[in-house]
Order: structure tokens, then C-alpha cells, then sequence
């Protein structure tokens, strides 16, 4: 077993990350006599109670059985409740490997229990199947396929086995969990159904989503609205219960009162100086546009070993504030009713001499560092030329070299996807990896 708690202090201490914090390992360590934690996509934290074991989350569907595997060389006791902090497939999609493994010892089905606001998702993901499938293969495509994360061609993104809650709750429930005190609290962050988990005889949390070694993915630019005022608010109530052992659902677990009152109260205040500074300039009348260019995490903040931008980022969540407080117009009034994207890109390159032209500087200004420039030109290059097998490797060419530079995994899984776009139309290798 792995000293991770061991290893998350020493991270936190030295602010050196010298080793992964966020791990796909679906092994198991045990943190104390009673509480146990597999780390995957997503982790699973386990409980150990008089009336068997309580789970939080199952990890995703690709990962599962190997978690469930790994839970078993430590208890052979039943799985008697199964607690989702939230239903995105990497917490959910595993619950049919819980549910197969109960059957076949003998055991009764789990205790499914979540926010109220699960089951609409479930329902949404399956009215938006579709949507869902193509967006995951944007975000996550450019990883290998044998990373573990199940983004392959699966036909169905809500998986068919699912376990569906049993038992909701919409602001907090207490449950007895064989004579062990479990406190679910909902809040609003990285999604609308979320539950955080206190457990008093352990001084424990269990975080979910609300902390994941990473700066907060609060901003997902394919994905639902975010809340990371309420974000704030939620990792502040933690802190005032004074836990001495934190574990979330991606990253290290972390155990010391005072380690843990500063790592959330630094990723409080990240969150909170955020929108602060963009509601700031919202209320002054800035556009969109001006307020993406000028609002800034500080890199010190930044550097931070929870609050680095390597899977969402600040600029980011800019914008899903702006989404949240001020609707989806820009503030640009060309943008309110537009010409279409590739009849404005006709007419520039008419203007310019040709969708070559704009290639041509496109690979320029990125050869220059101006990739943010060099992006804009090579998408109106492409909408212009849509089967103009020059431009696309041009504008292949710029978006690779951007998904190269860029450090989030929204980031670069966006501009590699627009790089397979072009690949596609000039019939060339589509690995980005």
C-alpha cells in the first residue's frame, strides 16, 4: 500500500510536486483501520461499518472491476450503501460492477443514495446521448486509448447497468450506516447534484468533485453551468467543521487539521477573488471580450500543487461566470445575430486575396508565438476552403502546435480535436497524441 498520505503532506508542505497526485492505479490503500481509498477515474473512498461497507462513488465503468477487485483484498464484507457525491459517469458508470458483485456473493443490492438532482441528469445524459459521446471523445480523445478513462466508441455514455438512486435528499441527511454517523450536504459547484460527506467519529471528509488537485473545473467550456461562488461557499463549510482527514474524489488524500484548513481555504479564495474580479468589471460595463484578457489568477496562486491549471483553467472560468450572471451574449453586437461562420470567412478571404493568404499569415503568427491570432486566421482560412487540402494541413499545422502549448486538458483536447478535423479533410494520420 501507498504512504498517501505520506505523500500528499510532503507535496503540500514543500509545494514541490515531484510525483503524480492525481493517479489511475484502481489500487487500494488502507488510511485507517476503517477507511480505505482506491485510487481511479474516479477514486473510490471506503468505509467500514458494523453492517458492512459504505462506498463513495464506483468509479467509471472501464475501471470498476479492478476497483472492485482491490476492495476485495481488503473486506469481504458486503457493500451495504453506495453514496454518489455526483452522477458524472467517471462516479457513477462503475455501479453495475457493485451491483454484480453483490449478486454473485449473496449480498443484497446497495443502498443507492444522491441528490435529488441525480436522477435528472441521468435523464438528461440520455435525451443527449449523442452530444455527451461526441464532447467526452473532444475533451478526453487526444489521450491514448488504453488510458484507462473509457473514452472509446462506446454507443451509449450513460451506462446501461447504472444504479439508479434508491434514496435522495435535496439539502441534508443524516444516516445511520451501522452506528457510524454519515452528514450529506448538497451544494452547487462543479455541477448542480453534488454532495459532500462529513463522517464526525473520523473527522473525515468526503470532498468529491469540490477539490481535485487541480484548479477548480469550474469552467468546462463543452459542458453545463458551474457555480464557483457557491463553489467557494461549500469548501468554506468544510472548513468550519475542522476535519482532520480530507478525501476527495481525484488527487491525494490529505490528513492535518491545519494542512487542510489551508489547502480549502486557499482554493476558496482563488474561487472567490475570481468572480469578484469579473463581476467587478461586469458591473462596469465591460464586454465579454475585455474581461477574458484581464482578469488574472496570479501565477504564485497558480502554482500551487491543488490549484494547478493542467485540467480546467481561470480563463475558463471567466467565462461561466459571465454565462451565469450575464447571459450568453458577448456584449459584441455583430455577435447577437451574426452571419454564419463560413460566410464571414468568404468575405475576408475575398478581401485578403484568398483563403491562402490567411493560412499563409495563420502559420506565420503562430511561428511567431501569436497563436491565439494564428488561430483565428486558420479557422477562416478552413471555413473558406472547407476541402482545400493546402489549407487544412496549414490549419492543422497551427492547431497543433497551440494544443502543444497549451498546459489544460479542455485546452488541448479542443485544439486536437481541431486538428483531426483537418486531418480528416486531407486524408493524413489523425494521432495527436
Amino acid at each position: 500500500m501507498a504512504d498517501l498520505l505520506g505523500l500528499s503532506a510532503r507535496i503540500i508542505d514543500t509545494g514541490t510536486v515531484d510525483e503524480p497526485v492525481n493517479r489511475v492505479t484502481q489500487e487500494l490503500s488502507e488510511l485507517t483501520d476503517d477507511i480505505a481509498f482506491i485510487e481511479s477515474f474516479s477514486h473510490i473512498v471506503l468505509l467500514r461499518t458494523e453492517d458492512g461497507l459504505t462506498a463513495f462513488d464506483a468509479s467509471g465503468a472501464h475501471t470498476a472491476a479492478a476497483c472492485v477487485e482491490s476492495l476485495r483484498s481488503w473486506s469481504s464484507d458486503p457493500v451495504t450503501k453506495l453514496v454518489y457525491t455526483h452522477g458524472h459517469v467517471d462516479h457513477v458508470g462503475g455501479s453495475g460492477a457493485f451491483v454484480a458483485d453483490a449478486a454473485a456473493r449473496g449480498f443484497a443490492h446497495p443502498t443507492v443514495i444522491a441528490h435529488d438532482a441525480v436522477r435528472d441528469r441521468f435523464d438528461r445524459y440520455i435525451r443527449t446521448n449523442g452530444w455527451n459521446l461526441a464532447i467526452n471523445r473532444r475533451q478526453f480523445g487526444w489521450l491514448s486509448r488504453d488510458s484507462g478513462l473509457g473514452i472509446g466508441g462506446d454507443a451509449r455514455f450513460l451506462p446501461a447497468d447504472v444504479a439508479e438512486p434508491d434514496v435522495t435528499y435535496s439539502d441534508t441527511m443524516t444516516i445511520d450506516a451501522g452506528g457510524t454517523e454519515l452528514q450529506l450536504h448538497h451544494a452547487r459547484g462543479e455541477t448542480d447534484d453534488h454532495t459532500w460527506a462529513w463522517i464526525p467519529s473520523h473527522r473525515a471528509l468526503c470532498t468529491g468533485d469540490f477539490l481535485i488537485w487541480n484548479f477548480p473545473n469550474a469552467g468546462n467550456p463543452q459542458k453545463v453551468q458551474r457555480y464557483p461562488e457557491e463553489w467557494a461557499a461549500a469548501l468554506r463549510a468544510m472548513a468550519a467543521l475542522e476535519p482532520e482527514l480530507l478525501l476527495p474524489a481525484h488527487g491525494l488524500p490529505i490528513a492535518g487539521r491545519a494542512r487542510i484548513a489551508m489547502v480549502l481555504d486557499e482554493v476558496a479564495t482563488a474561487l472567490e477573488r475570481l468572480v469578484a474580479d469579473v463581476l467587478e468589471r461586469m458591473n462596469a460595463g465591460a464586454r465579454l471580450d475585455e474581461i477574458v484578457h484581464e482578469v488574472r489568477v496570479p501565477d504564485a496562486v497558480l502554482a500551487r500543487p491543488f490549484l494547478r491549471p493542467l485540467y480546467d483553467e481561470p480563463e475558463f472560468v471567466v467565462r461561466n461566470v459571465w454565462r451565469q450572471y450575464g447571459g450568453w451574449w458577448d456584449g459584441d453586437p455583430a455577435t447577437l445575430k451574426p452571419s454564419s461562420g463560413p460566410a464571414l470567412a468568404a468575405e475576408l478571404a475575398r478581401l485578403t486575396g484568398g483563403a491562402a493568404v490567411l493560412a499563409d499569415r495563420a502559420e506565420a503568427l503562430a511561428a511567431a508565438g501569436d497563436l491565439r491570432l494564428a488561430c483565428h486566421l486558420a479557422e477562416l482560412a478552413g471555413l473558406a476552403a472547407p476541402d482545400d487540402h493546402t489549407v487544412h494541413e496549414k490549419r492543422a499545422a497551427v492547431y497543433e502546435r497551440r494544443q502543444k502549448a497549451e498546459h489544460s486538458l479542455m485546452a488541448k483536447g479542443i485544439y486536437a480535436s481541431a486538428v483531426r478535423e483537418s486531418r480528416a479533410v486531407t486524408g493524413a494520420d489523425t494521432d495527436t497524441k
